[in-house]
């Protein structure tokens, strides 16, 4: 049975090994959890999953598989072979017992009469849950059954409160101000309008006891970004996370500046996408303008004609002079770090040639709008 369940949560992707597997059945073995679903799935998960990412994963994993499952016993009962519990009986049984139960029949009745039992229990038990939510003794939905004993409404594992959690969802701005917060470098700047308690307290008590308040700058972070984001066409499709992406990046970079190009960048830039084709900034005047340590996210899906990229004229909205690609290593060339942050599905980008070509031109620095996938990018502009 818990080969399969792990074979399950492998399915999930979820990180579990043969260790933890084994550490699982030692826990089992030990009868700390007996014929108890709900105690199982704090156990299982408890020794399974080490990350709480994977949480959101590992309810969904563990619905699918014991899914109409609401009591152990009754598995236990269908797995529980004929021989075990003959021995069981015979080792906790006296010899006048053993010979009593052979006058009603034999062990063989005993263990029929008890597996009949556990199957009995089990529909009782289903025939309860089928009256949940009624008001039944007028308690609702949550009554208490016959022996006094609360009835579940839901199953822990189908509430999911840890869908927010999974590191391969779409992000939404909390998301993303979460993700970008691993670019940090933080100093103290500005006016002294933040309370300084700590100091306070060692000059008050240098001064003998008399209050002496110290103030001190707030830490802000001090990294300096560029943003520019791919607009119109294929990236229509991508707007709101796009959205939400600007949105978390400026309030979480003091030093922010923001540009929009069309499919790749080329010889200009532009600060309102509709007025792009009056109000162009030289694509040269920023890589002399910002310093090298301007910290450049390039977001877009990369999805293009190749020519775009590697020809003079390629742009489909204006003569490029020049290939995309020659101002992709310009960037790379001024600024020391730069990266491609994909909002499409990272395992579509194979089949895109460009996709492959602007993988090459970053240096594999390309990351999927991932929460992970934001996170590894942040890490690798922060080193």
């Amino acid at each position: 049975m818990l080969i399969n369940f792990f074979f399950t949560l492998k399915k999930e992707r979820i990180p579990v090994s043969i260790t933890e597997l084994l550490h699982l059945l030692e826990i089992l073995k030990a009868r700390l959890v007996y014929a108890d679903i709900d105690e199982f799935y704090y156990l299982s998960r408890m020794a399974l999953v080490k990350d709480e990412r994977h949480y959101d994963k590992f309810d969904r994993a563990f619905s699918a598989y014991f899914k109409g499952l609401d009591d152990l016993s009754s598995l236990l009962a269908s797995l529980i072979p004929d021989e075990y519990l003959r021995r069981e009986f015979e080792k906790s049984l006296s010899p006048e017992e053993l010979e009593k139960i052979k006058s009603l029949g034999g062990l063989e009745k005993l263990i029929e009469a008890f597996k009949r039992e556990v199957e009995e229990a089990a529909r009782g038990e289903g025939k309860e849950k089928d009256k949940e939510g009624k008001g039944e003794n007028g308690r609702g939905k949550e009554g208490e059954d016959r022996k006094g004993k609360k009835r579940r409404g839901k199953r822990q594992w189908d509430k999911r409160d840890y869908k927010a959690y999974d590191d391969n969802v779409e992000l939404g701005t909390r998301g993303l101000k979460i993700s970008l917060r691993r670019l940090r470098k933080l100093a103290r700047q500005g006016a002294e309008d933040e309370f300084d308690i700590d100091n306070t307290i060692s000059k008050t008590a240098k001064s003998g006891g008399l209050l002496d308040i110290i103030m001190r700058p707030e830490r802000r972070n001090t990294v300096k970004v560029l943003l520019f984001l791919d607009n119109g066409g294929s990236m229509d499709a991508h707007v709101k996370v796009c959205e939400e992406l600007f949105s978390a990046a400026r309030s979480e970079f003091k030093h922010l500046e923001t540009y929009y190009f069309h499919n790749f960048i080329y010889d200009g830039v532009w600060k309102e996408h509709n007025r792009r084709m009056n109000e162009r900034i030289d694509t040269f005047d920023l890589l002399h303008k910002y310093t090298h340590d301007y910290k450049v996210i390039f977001v877009g899906d990369a999805t293009m004609a190749p020519y775009e990229i590697t020809h003079a004229g390629g742009s489909v909205e204006h003569w490029n002079e020049e290939a995309g690609a020659i101002w992709m290593q310009r960037f790379l060339d001024t600024f020391d770090k730069c990266i491609w942050i994909n909002p499409t599905p990272q395992d579509t980008w194979e089949y895109s040639t460009s996709v492959s070509l602007i993988q090459k031109l970053v240096e594999d620095q390309m990351y999927p709008l991932t929460i992970h996938g934001i996170e590894e990018g942040m890490n690798h502009l922060s080193k």
